[in-house]
């Protein structure tokens, strides 16, 4: 495609002002963009995406559990999600924060996270009788902002006051979104490309620019960049790629964050979606493979205790019970293994000992009281990745 070719899809600059500065703001071209995407380059990578989906998308017909699963991959997108806005939250500080007990991380870090669960199952739920609109982009930023942080922010408003990326204001930043006065339009296209029947294009590739338009318009004071990365699962889910919410893309663009920044830019500046739409499915292709492999461990896992558990010679239905529910939360302390199952705390504790003999558990407070067990093993296969950033 030639330069000039390329220079039709940009938007356009306007002049705008806040008190006495001036400043330029970004008002990117409708979608699809004109001229059409160069399909053949990009169909080699298309093709491994579509395969590498179908796959991890299977994986929820051979799960034993897949709400399971579902519910401790949702808790990894939230920690990954939160970490790229800059939270120190691990997934363990996380599941301690859901059983009540003191996370190791800042305590308004673990409670975005935990909003982020709430707004993400959400928005999921919502799906089932809600389309995927603007109203229903204002529902999930209302509980993704429900928080100390968030609410000042407006929470499930868009913004009618300018924001901006890097720099201290508008007029030295490195990126300006829509002035407030022409949010409306921007989003109403927006709204459209979402439901426009009459553009064909392959699902994944109406993901990858319908998140990257909805960065660049920016139309929250706050939480953004979380919304935006949810839009491309909840995109997957209405149009019926996914069965199961499976597909989250925050570990890859943790991992590969500088050149996921220099590309939602370099669309900006060089109308190139090509370059974008690439690095987009090659991270489809590494997640699901990833998410694959983290479930078929998970079940191996799973499997290979209970038989270490029943081949101890010592095995009860006490502890298989405890194993299951460890399953379902893997960090759980001896009160809630006595509420959820029914058994008294001497039986409790005397079950957890031995899955702790059996290497299965491991208990990480030292104390004679209150104790917390860990699914070590499980947590550490949900775990990979989840490193808080270095600031």
């Amino acid at each position: 495609m030639t330069h000039q070719a390329k220079n039709n899809r940009l938007g356009e600059y306007v002049i705008s002002s806040v008190g006495e500065e001036r400043y330029r703001a970004y008002i990117p071209a409708p979608l699809p963009p004109d001229p059409p995407l160069d399909m053949t380059r990009l169909y080699p990578l298309l093709d491994q995406a579509s395969t590498a989906l179908g796959r991890l998308d299977g994986m929820s017909m051979i799960l034993p559990d897949p709400s399971l699963f579902l519910y401790m991959y949702v808790r990894k997108e939230a920690v990954l999600s939160s970490q790229i806005e800059g939270t120190q939250s691990s997934l363990s500080d996380l599941l301690l924060f859901e059983v009540d007990e003191a996370p190791g991380a800042p305590l308004d870090d673990v409670t975005e996270v935990s909003c982020y669960v709430a707004a993400l199952t959400y928005g999921l739920t919502r799906l089932n009788d809600l389309p995927l609109s603007l109203r229903l982009l204002r529902e999930i930023h209302a509980h993704l902002m429900n928080n100390a942080r968030g609410g000042n922010k407006n929470p499930g408003e868009f913004r009618t006051s300018q924001n901006w990326l890097g720099g201290t204001r508008p007029g030295n930043a490195v990126f300006v979104p829509p002035p407030p006065d022409k949010l409306a339009d921007c989003l109403g296209r927006f709204e459209t490309f979402l439901h426009d029947e009459t553009v064909r294009l392959p699902v994944l590739v109406k993901a990858a620019l319908a998140h990257l338009q909805f960065e660049t318009i920016h139309p929250f004071l706050d939480g953004n960049g979380r919304l935006g990365r949810l839009l491309i699962t909840l995109i997957l889910c209405a149009e019926g790629i996914l069965r199961d919410p499976l597909l989250y893309l925050s570990l890859y663009l943790k991992t590969h964050r500088a050149r996921y920044y220099e590309l939602l830019q370099s669309v900006r500046e060089t109308g190139n979606w090509e370059d974008w739409i690439e690095f987009f499915l090659q991270g489809v292709i590494e997640t699901s493979r990833q998410a694959t492999d983290a479930a078929q461990a998970i079940v191996k896992l799973f499997k290979d205790d209970r038989v270490t558990l029943e081949k101890s010679g010592r095995s009860t239905a006490s502890a298989l019970s405890i194993h299951a529910l460890l399953q379902n939360r893997p960090i759980a302390t001896s009160t809630r293994v006595t509420e959820a199952t029914g058994m008294s705390l001497p039986t409790a504790l005397r079950n957890l000992a031995l899955l702790e003999e059996l290497g299965i558990v491991r208990e990480i407070t030292g104390k004679d009281r209150n104790k917390i067990f860990v699914y070590g093993k499980f947590l550490d296969i949900l775990s990979q990745g989840t490193e808080p950033l270095r600031r």
